[in-house]
C-alpha cells in the first residue's frame, strides 16, 4: 500500500480536520431560583452528546422538522472522534464470497447472548440505509473498481464485515455529520455538562446544565436549564470508571445522570478490555495490522531489565506468534481464549506483567524472539490462516516495520502525528478498558423507562455481551435514525419550544445541586476519582473473584453513602461540572459492581470481558511452564446468554433483576397489503414502551 498511496492522501486520512462551531444563540429567558440567575434554553428536543451517535439522531431529527439542540462537553473530544473505532461492521452486497443476509448478520450480532433478538435484527437491516446514508454524506469507504465494499475480518465475526476508512473511521464519520447539522442549522451548546434530568408525571421536562463560560455574580455556576420534552442521551460510555483506559480523558457518560433520574440500566456488567497505548500519552487500541505484523512484545522492569515473558506462556515460537498475529481480530480479552493456547493467554500475560510493576512494550523493528528450547522465528513457521493472510497481504518482508507499511502505513502515520514514532522506538501499551456494552435499557425505538427519554450509541445497553468488532458504530448509526423517526412521529416533542420546565423543578434541581458542591467537604475531586478507578481496575477488570467484588461493592456503597452526607469539595466554579460527574461516576461505578455481584453470586460464570475466578471451577489455562491455578475460571453457563441483568436505583438503593431477551420471529413475513397500513398511520411507533414492562 505505502508504495502506491501518496503521503498527501495518507495525511487526509489521518490530520481529519473538523468544522468550527458558530457563535451559540444568547439566552433569552431567565428564572430566578435558590439565589441563582438560571438562563432557560427551550427546544423541542435535546442530544447530550456530539458523537457520531447524536450527530445521527440531530441530524435526522433536524431532517423531520423537530427543533433541536446538542448540548456537548467537548464537541469533538469524545471517543468517536479522539480515540474511535477504526472500522464499522456492517451488512453488504450480497455477491458470492462478498455477502451475506440480514438474518445471518443478526444471528452474528446477538451470538455471545443478553442481547435482544430484535434490537439485532434491527441493526443488521438498518447498516445498509446507515452505510449508503455516510457514504452519501461523503465518508470515503474503500470500493473495488465493481463498487462493492472492500472487506474484511473483525474480532467476533467469521464472516467478514468490517469496512474501514482507515484508523481515523470513527472521527470522518463525525466529521460528515457534523458538517451536515451545521448545514441543517442544528445549534450546538459547546464546553455545556449535563448534571441533571428533570421530569413530571408525564416525563422529561428538561435539562440542568453548566456553562463555566456564563459565570456571572448571580448565576455563579454558569447553571442553564434546556426545556425539552425529548431527551436524547448520547454521550457515551463511562471512560473514567477505569485507572487503566484506553478512552480520551474528560469522558464520563451519561449512565450516572440515567441512575439519578431512576432510569432502567441493563447489562452493566458487560464491557470490553484489550490491549491499547496507555491514555497519558495518546490512547489508541492496538488491533488488526499492529499485531498482525507480529511485533516482538517484552517487558521492562525496574532496573531496566528486558524480559521475553510470553515465552513462558506458549509452547513454540510458531504458536506465540501466531496467537500475537490472531489479536488482530480477536482483539477483545475473553476467557475462553484463554484456553486450549489461546490468543487471551496474550493479554493475561500483559496484565500480569502489569501487575509485577513491569512495563510492557511492543517493538516493530525486532521480530518476537524465539521461545525457550524452541526454533526461531520465521514466516514460513506459522499457522495455516497466519502465513495465508500474510501471504495475502503481501506482508512478507523481513521486519515487522516493514510489513506494517505494506499493509498499513496509517497505522504508522497516526502515532507520529501525536510525536510518537512506531518506526524509530517501543511503543508501550497495557490492558485496558475500552468499551461499555451496557448501558441505559431500551426498546426497539431506542425509548428508555422515562417517557420522553432515549438512549443511543455507547450509552445505550443494547450491545450484548461480545459482538463483532465495529458493530457499535453502526448500532449507533441505525439507533440515530430511529429515534429521530420516532420523536418526529409521535410528537413528544410538538409545542415544547414554546415553555420551559416550572420554576419549581428547577429549584428543586438547583437546591440538589448545591448539596453536592461543599467547601467543607472531606471529599474532594481527586480522592474520589483516585478511590473509583483504583476500585474498578483492581477488582473489576479482565480477572474478577467473588470475593474482590464483593469487597469492592461494600467501598463502593460507603463511599457513595459519605458523598450523599457530605458532597464534595470544590474550590472554583471552574471545577464544580467535574465534582458533578465524578459524583455520578461513582453511582455507576456502585452499579457495575452490584450488578456483579449479582451475577456471581447467582453462580455465573466467564462471558465478555470478564474471567470469574474460582478455586474451585473447572476452567483452567495453561502454560508452557504448567497450569495457572491462580487463573482457574468458571465456564459461562448457556442459560445466562438468554437473559439480561436490570438495575434501577429507588429511594431503598439499588434494584436488582433479569429478564429474558426479546425474541424475534425469524419466520415471519411481511405482507404489503396487511402491513402497508401500519405505516401510513404510524401505528409502528405504538409499541408498549418500556415503562410498563419494567413497573
Amino acid at each position: 500500500m505505502s508504495d502506491r498511496v501518496p503521503q498527501s492522501i495518507l495525511d487526509a486520512l489521518t490530520d481529519v480536520e473538523m468544522p468550527r462551531l458558530p457563535p451559540v444563540r444568547p439566552f433569552r429567558q431567565t428564572v430566578d431560583v435558590a439565589g441563582h440567575r438560571v438562563n432557560v434554553a427551550p427546544c423541542g428536543a435535546l442530544v447530550v452528546g456530539s458523537g457520531a451517535a447524536g450527530l445521527r439522531a440531530a441530524v435526522e431529527m433536524r431532517r423531520r422538522g423537530v427543533d433541536v439542540a446538542i448540548v456537548t462537553q467537548s464537541a469533538w473530544g469524545g471517543t468517536s472522534a479522539c480515540s474511535g473505532s477504526d472500522k464499522q461492521t456492517l451488512h453488504t452486497a450480497n455477491t458470492a464470497d462478498r455477502g451475506d443476509n440480514f438474518l445471518a448478520m443478526a444471528q452474528a450480532i446477538r451470538a455471545g447472548g443478553a442481547m435482544d433478538e430484535d434490537t439485532a435484527y434491527i441493526e443488521a437491516v438498518g447498516s445498509a440505509r446507515a452505510m449508503a446514508s455516510l457514504q452519501y454524506l461523503g465518508l470515503p469507504l474503500p470500493q473495488d473498481e465493481l463498487g462493492g465494499t472492500l472487506r474484511y475480518q473483525t474480532d467476533h465475526d467469521e464472516v467478514g464485515r468490517a469496512t474501514s476508512c482507515g484508523p481515523r473511521t470513527s472521527r470522518l464519520m463525525v466529521k460528515v455529520l457534523a458538517e451536515e447539522a451545521l448545514r441543517l442549522g442544528v445549534p450546538f451548546y459547546n464546553q455545556t455538562t449535563a448534571v441533571g434530568i428533570l421530569k413530571d408525571k408525564a416525563g422529561v421536562t428538561g435539562v440542568l446544565a453548566m456553562r463555566p463560560r456564563d459565570v456571572t455574580a448571580d448565576n455563579p455556576l454558569g447553571l442553564v436549564v434546556f426545556g425539552c420534552r425529548a431527551l436524547v442521551l448520547a454521550a457515551g460510555g463511562p471512560g473514567e470508571l477505569y485507572r487503566d483506559s484506553v478512552f480520551p480523558n474528560g469522558c464520563f457518560g451519561s449512565l450516572g445522570l440515567a441512575l439519578e433520574a431512576g432510569l432502567t440500566l441493563t447489562n452493566m456488567t458487560e464491557s470490553q478490555f484489550g490491549i491499547g497505548t496507555r491514555r497519558e500519552g495518546f490512547p489508541w487500541n492496538l488491533s488488526g495490522t499492529y499485531v498482525q505484523v507480529i511485533p516482538h512484545i517484552y517487558s521492562r522492569d525496574a532496573d531496566g531489565i528486558e524480559h521475553h515473558f510470553l515465552s513462558d506462556y506458549y509452547r513454540t515460537t510458531q504458536e506465540m506468534a501466531s496467537n500475537i498475529f490472531r489479536k488482530g481480530y480477536q482483539w477483545p480479552f475473553h476467557a475462553s481464549r484463554m484456553l486450549d493456547f489461546g490468543s487471551s493467554l496474550v493479554d493475561l500475560a500483559i496484565y500480569r506483567e502489569g501487575q509485577k510493576g513491569r512495563r510492557v512494550f511492543m517493538d516493530f523493528n525486532r521480530n518476537p524472539l524465539a521461545v525457550e528450547g524452541d526454533l526461531p522465528f520465521d514466516l514460513g513457521r506459522l499457522d495455516d490462516d497466519v502465513r495465508r493472510y500474510l501471504d495475502k497481504g503481501g506482508a512478507t518482508q523481513a521486519l515487522p516495520i516493514d510489513r506494517l507499511r505494506q499493509m498499513n502505513p496509517l497505522a504508522i502515520e497516526l502515532y507520529r502525528r501525536y510525536k510518537v514514532d512506531i518506526a524509530a522506538a517501543p511503543l508501550e501499551f497495557a490492558v485496558n478498558n475500552q468499551h461499555m456494552n451496557g448501558g441505559i435499557e431500551v426498546d426497539i425505538w431506542g425509548r428508555t423507562s422515562l417517557s420522553g427519554v432515549y438512549a443511543v450509541g455507547e450509552a445505550a445497553g443494547t450491545h450484548g455481551a461480545t459482538r463483532p468488532g465495529g458493530a457499535a458504530l453502526n448500532a449507533g448509526q441505525v439507533f440515530g435514525t430511529r429515534v429521530a423517526e420516532h420523536v418526529a412521529a409521535s410528537g413528544p416533542a410538538d409545542g415544547a419550544a414554546a415553555s420551559h420546565p416550572p420554576r419549581g423543578d428547577i429549584a428543586g434541581a438547583v437546591e440538589a445541586l448545591a448539596a453536592t458542591l461543599r467547601p467543607d467537604s472531606d471529599q474532594s475531586v481527586r480522592s474520589v476519582k483516585d478511590a473509583v478507578q483504583a476500585r474498578m481496575s483492581d477488582h473489576a477488570g479482565i480477572l474478577c473473584t467473588p470475593d474482590g467484588v464483593g469487597a469492592a461493592l461494600t467501598a463502593a456503597r460507603d463511599l457513595n453513602t459519605a458523598l450523599r452526607a457530605s458532597g464534595i469539595r470544590v474550590s472554583r466554579p471552574s471545577e464544580a461540572p467535574r465534582a458533578v460527574q465524578w459524583r455520578q461516576m461513582a453511582l455507576v461505578s456502585e452499579a457495575v459492581l452490584a450488578a456483579l455481584d449479582h451475577y456471581i453470586g447467582g453462580g455465573g460464570g466467564s462471558r465478555g470481558a470478564r474471567a470469574i475466578c474460582d478455586p474451585d471451577a473447572s476452567a483452567l489455562p495453561r502454560t508452557r511452564l504448567g497450569p495457572l491455578d491462580d487463573v482457574r475460571f468458571r465456564p459461562e453457563r448457556e442459560a445466562d446468554k438468554a437473559q439480561q441483568i436490570n438495575l434501577r436505583m429507588t429511594s431503598d438503593g439499588l434494584r436488582i433483576w433479569s429478564r429474558p431477551n426479546r425474541h424475534f420471529d425469524p419466520e415471519a413475513r411481511a405482507f404489503f397489503e396487511r402491513d402497508w397500513p401500519a405505516w401510513l398511520t404510524g401505528s409502528i411507533y405504538d409499541a408498549a414502551d418500556l415503562k410498563q414492562r419494567t413497573d
